[in-house]
């Protein structure tokens, strides 16, 4: 099969769909690589890296052109007008962008969105949520720790001791999780909420505090387990008290991260503005949910701005909408690895495509084909 691997267009957009390594392994499998000059650049992979892993460069028309196009980010509407009618488009392609949607299957393209894989153990190795949320957790984190003017780890000096940094985690999935354990390396006191409380012990085991608010209902007690993995909406009762402890740690703090998503619907606020005005000086929020707010506006944070590092309050808030991309050779090594494992469900030995409906995470992510917008 002629597999083409295009440059990514998006603004920020860094990542990039295969590494050499993965090339090899498509090569040795029998297939013809096609990677457009360039495309690696921003994550540290030059054309000749790809060249002796057997892949052979292109031109942007070149990568389109294939029977199968990988993709890191939806294609655009002129990459679109590229692609070649029957193919097959594997990438982040947003399965609640119906414009986007809509516009793959106008061009005929069978289409895979990743991010709709199911969260079940047999999909954890092409789960790209995951895999870039990881490396968004860390990353924010590390900005946190370069805007904050002060020591994260406390320090005993001659000329004095220094505190350690307070940290707040807002929301404890995969990002969550793995800010608490960097920032538990740096040497910070690390504090964390979520509405699960399945995520206690993961919490407790990385070194953080639980910020516990106690269910007094069944109904809070269901909506708090969750449905395949994610958080579901809390009870308006539930909400009041959690942010009203909550916003007692907030005012303590010296960096709060906040990292709550929900697929398909608007980020819940769990930062409002009052609470920004009682952290102290100094103090920094990284919002990752950051343009996904209500009408794409703020995010966790209400005074959150998508890509951009604002002050408000004495408090510097980081809006940045991309953090994977921030590590780019090591989210595109992952991304990489989650998508050559995708490629062994829907391709034969032989090398042929074979979409089998009745695999759960083929049918989860196939998005469109033969026309039709297949993701409702």
């Amino acid at each position: 099969m002629l597999i083409g691997v295009p440059a990514e267009t998006l603004a920020g957009e860094t990542r990039v769909a295969v590494t050499p390594e993965t090339v090899k392994k498509l090569v040795a499998s029998g297939h013809t690589v096609r990677v457009q000059s360039g495309a690696g650049v921003a994550a540290s992979v030059t054309d000749s890296a790809y060249q002796a892993a057997g892949a052979e460069i292109t031109d942007q028309p070149g990568a389109f052109s294939a029977d199968m196009v990988l993709k890191v980010r939806t294609p655009t509407e002129s990459e679109t007008s590229l692609l070649k009618s029957g193919a097959v488009v594997i990438g982040m392609l947003n399965p609640f962008d119906a414009a986007g949607l809509q516009r793959l299957a106008a061009a005929g393209v069978t289409g895979f969105a990743l991010e709709a894989a199911p969260r079940t153990t047999r999909a954890q190795s092409m789960d790209v949520l995951s895999s870039q949320a990881n490396i968004a957790g860390y990353k924010a984190v590390m900005i946190a720790a370069d805007k904050y003017q002060r020591f994260f780890p406390m320090l005993m000096t001659a000329a004095g001791t220094v505190k350690a940094a307070r940290v707040v985690i807002l929301g404890v999935g995969v990002a969550g999780l793995q800010a608490i354990a960097t920032a538990k390396r740096l040497g910070a006191v690390i504090e964390a909420s979520d509405v699960r409380p399945s995520v206690k012990e993961q919490i407790e085991s990385l070194g953080g505090k639980f910020i516990d608010v106690p269910y007094e209902t069944q109904e809070e007690k269901d909506a708090a387990e969750g449905v395949g993995g994610y958080a579901r909406p809390m009870p308006a009762s539930w909400l009041t008290r959690q942010q009203a402890e909550v916003a007692k740690r907030v005012a303590l703090a010296d960096v709060v991260i906040s990292t709550a998503l929900i697929p398909g619907r608007a980020a819940p606020t769990l930062i409002t503005e009052d609470m920004v005005k009682a952290m102290k000086p100094g103090s920094v929020i990284v919002d990752i949910a950051a343009g996904k707010g209500p009408d794409g506006v703020g995010g966790n944070c209400p005074l959150s701005e998508a890509d951009r590092t604002v002050v408000k309050h004495g408090v510097t808030i980081v809006g940045e909408t991309n953090l994977a991309a921030l590590v780019a050779a090591d989210a595109s090594a992952l991304y990489a690895r989650n998508v050559l494992d995708f490629l062994k469900l829907i391709v034969t030995k032989e090398g042929a495509l074979k979409i089998d409906l009745e695999d759960d995470i083929v049918a989860a992510c196939r998005v469109t084909q033969d026309g039709q917008v297949t993701k409702k």
